[in-house]
């Protein structure tokens, strides 16, 4: 049986990691700038969220929502502390997508409606409602598009206001920072008048923090800088470190009832574990601060290069915007000066690098990134 070929691949083969390097099968090492996705968000094979891991494995891996699990209450009770949202609730599952598609259901139930509105170079995941509010058509199967989305221009709340006037949208789903789109931040007025429009409206506004989320943009949620607070917020990625694991965080004004939501493998005891892991590390190591300090020090830095266009982001979530097509630099970047980043489109480099990256790390970066095109 062969791997069905969907990933077009580097001829690269990574084994081994620690803190924001990671190192390939013929001992190569590399500075990690994207952590896989912002997934590495406390750093590769912190000792503390492995020991967390091996000892909870040693015990018990999994079992179903059908008992007692108080690694999830403790993860609940740690994460509404951090994050600010004590007073929410915690729907635990598998992913970012899975965590999308249920916010969407929790809209649907709660208004009774269907239409969602979206936004241009929107990506909210793969499976049948996130993709169908991504702005991707390549990607959109036809047995996906079961319900009408409007893809709206980001920070246009004069076509958001020209929507929601015909009274059958229920949900309004937004990223925290656009990162497919290219690191696009959404206006702080902008966010804020979606706030007042769904309120007045009984709209539900889902913050999508997947990508955005969990320190990765100096604040717990990049949504934070606008001070608003969203009726559903989503998460995945950095919440685990690498073990799969997503959430759904639930405003009170949303009432549950058994069978509503539910999962197999969501909230399983060893990737509670792994997501309490990170929490403790986030606190104890400052990460969240750490993230604000170095991002706005890379930033700062980038900017001084008379090659790139335009710098955006917040944090440690950074577009750099070329005038070419970037392909050839992420490419050199990785054979050639042994740093992993991402891209955005054609012609934006993408850096999602684990939160503990140092001043000293950021510096290599930008050295190794002046070699190739100075």
């Amino acid at each position: 049986m062969n791997l069905f070929d969907v990933y077009p691949l580097f001829n690269i083969e990574i084994i081994k990691g620690k803190g924001c390097y990671t190192y390939d099968i013929d001992g190569n090492e590399y500075l990690d700038l994207y952590g896989g996705h912002a997934v590495i968000s406390v750093g590769h094979t912190h000792p503390y969220f492995t020991e967390c891991l091996t000892e909870q494995a040693k015990k018990l891996i999994f079992y179903s929502n059908s008992v007692i699990n108080r690694l999830q209450i403790q993860l609940a009770e740690k994460l509404g502390k951090q994050s600010g949202y004590d007073d929410y609730s915690l729907f635990l599952i598998n992913s970012g997508a899975e965590a999308n598609e249920n916010a969407l259901k929790l809209a649907s139930f709660h208004t009774g409606k269907k239409k969602v509105i979206a936004f241009k170079k929107s990506f909210h995941g793969r499976t049948s409602a996130a993709v169908n509010v991504t702005d991707n058509p390549k990607i959109i199967a036809p047995i996906n598009s079961t319900f009408e989305v409007s893809y709206l221009p980001l920070n246009d709340v004069n076509a958001v206001k020209k929507e929601v006037v015909k009274g059958d949208v229920c949900a309004i789903i937004i990223e925290g920072i656009q990162g497919i789109g290219g690191i696009q931040i959404p206006k702080i007025d902008f966010m804020q008048d979606l706030r007042e429009i769904c309120s007045e409206n009984n709209i539900v506004l889902i913050l999508d923090e997947i990508q955005s989320g969990y320190g990765r943009s100096g604040k717990f949620f990049a949504h934070q800088y606008s001070n608003i607070r969203p009726d559903l917020i989503t998460i995945a990625k950095g919440m685990g470190n690498g073990f799969p694991i997503g959430g759904v965080l639930i405003n009170p004004m949303f009432s549950p009832s058994y069978g509503m939501l539910g999962t197999t493998f969501g909230g399983n005891h060893l990737g509670c574990s792994a997501a309490i892991a990170v929490l403790d590390i986030m606190e104890k190591e400052n990460l969240i601060n750490n993230a604000a300090k170095v991002g706005e020090y890379l930033m700062k830095q980038l900017k001084t290069i008379p090659q790139i266009k335009e710098v955006r982001g917040q944090g440690l979530m950074i577009g750099l915007e070329f005038e070419q097509p970037v392909k050839d630099l992420r490419t050199k970047l990785l054979f050639e000066q042994k740093v992993f980043t991402g891209v955005s489109g054609t012609n934006v480099i993408r850096l999602l690098p684990p939160l503990c990256l140092t001043k000293e790390q950021a510096d290599t970066f930008i050295s190794r990134l002046k070699n190739i095109l100075i």
